[in-house]
């Protein structure tokens, strides 16, 4: 039965900024499909926590910061430790910094390459060598955006870290695809979360932003939870290099 393809019961996710919004939501349907939730964040995600324990699936908080490499492989070990095992990561955390190119930091420029981009890499690496280990493949999926197709205005190192995770995807599945290893991404459109607040309290941006929209609305983390599950399940095995947009139609207007 096809049904059986998107079932993930026994399955082990690392998700990274699970805390709120899009981690979350895809944490909680990661949880709904049968996976135990491993949330990497800089704080104790409680809500999330208490949300997937009443799921009935485990979850295991580790708090680190992910700009920083040295702490990546241990992500991986104390997975291993507590769980056995490690079968999806999903490279969701990130950051934004929004300032005028002509007057943009090299700290605004490093910080959210470190995160946005860096980190996913590294952090791929680590699981992907778990994953060889293990001997059975796995899944990996990053999140990419908007701005990894088009340049946005004010965002000069997210459009750079989004456009690199697109690329990024596409040579880890050129490598990894025939050891069975699916690294994917997805694209969020213009979703309702803390990093659109600014865009969504401007009255004039926002209403220019849904006009464009050929669904007529902002995205929810809910919007996410379909496709996350498909990229996580064996439902995708055949799926390599991908990015999905889940945008709302707006690359296609």
């Amino acid at each position: 039965m096809i049904q059986e393809a998107f079932r993930l019961e026994g399955k082990v996710a690392i998700v990274t900024g699970c805390d709120t919004g899009l981690g979350q939501g895809m944490a909680l349907a990661l949880a709904e499909a049968g996976c135990d939730v491993v949330g990497v964040n800089r704080k104790i995600p409680h809500e999330t926590a208490e949300r997937i324990n009443a799921l009935g699936r485990r979850f295991m908080a580790i708090q680190a910061d992910l700009s920083q490499q040295d702490g990546l492989a241990s992500i991986v070990t104390q997975t291993v430790a507590a769980f056995g095992r490690v079968d999806i990561l999903v490279n969701n955390a990130g950051t934004i910094r929004r300032q005028d190119a002509l007057d943009f930091s090299e700290k605004d420029w490093d910080d959210v390459m470190n995160l946005n981009l860096k980190s996913v890499f590294f952090l791929s690496q680590a699981v992907a060598r778990q994953f060889l280990a293990q001997g059975n493949g796995g899944k990996i999926i990053n999140i990419a955006s908007m701005l990894s197709f088009q340049g946005g205005i004010r965002v000069p190192s997210y459009t750079a870290s989004k456009s690199g995770v697109l690329g990024i995807t596409r040579l880890l599945a050129n490598e990894w695809a025939s050891q069975g290893i699916n690294v994917n991404a997805i694209a969020p459109g213009y979703m309702a979360t803390n990093n659109t607040q600014q865009l969504r309290e401007d009255s004039e941006r926002n209403q220019e932003i849904v006009d464009r929209i050929p669904a007529g609305r902002w995205g929810t983390p809910d919007d996410l939870k379909g496709p996350v599950v498909f990229l996580a399940s064996p439902a995708s095995d055949y799926i390599h290099g991908y990015t999905l947009a889940v945008d709302g139609g707006w690359l296609a207007r």
